[in-house]
């Protein structure tokens, strides 16, 4: 079962974290991108700012939990860190990580609110009768 759950976090947290990067491009994904990365800041700022260390992702806590019990040590905080480490065989500094990781889901949050803002607006005046459309 662990090894089940393992592939399952693989292939979810990975897919979460692309779509996060990228789920604002296509206009049917945008509210759900905004949903879905309002929630990940709500847990690394919120949760994490209050209780276990920004950044704080649950799946990662999750995930970790099952690598520990498939006898894996000694692992990062930092889901991307654990995954770059391992898909280039190098020891890259959290701290770059971290900050990269920051900055562009930061960006992607900023362009995720632009964007369904702009759809809303355009979505709005569409509506009004005396839009001349």
């Amino acid at each position: 079962m662990y090894v089940f759950l393992d592939i399952f976090f693989l292939i979810f947290h990975s897919s979460l974290i692309v779509f996060n990067l990228i789920g604002w491009v296509w206009k049917q994904t945008r509210k759900a991108h905004l949903l879905v990365l309002s929630l990940t800041m709500c847990s690394w700022f919120g949760l994490g700012g209050i209780w276990y260390g920004f950044g704080y992702c649950p799946c990662t806590d999750w995930h970790w939990q099952v690598k520990r019990k498939l006898g894996e040590s000694e692992l990062p905080t930092s889901y991307v860190k654990y995954y770059v480490d391992k898909l280039t065989d190098l020891d890259w500094n959290p701290v770059i990580l971290d900050t990269s990781v920051a900055v562009l889901g930061l960006a992607a949050f900023g362009v995720s609110i632009v964007l369904n803002w702009r759809d809303w607006r355009r979505a709005r005046v569409e509506k009004r009768p005396d839009s001349g459309r």
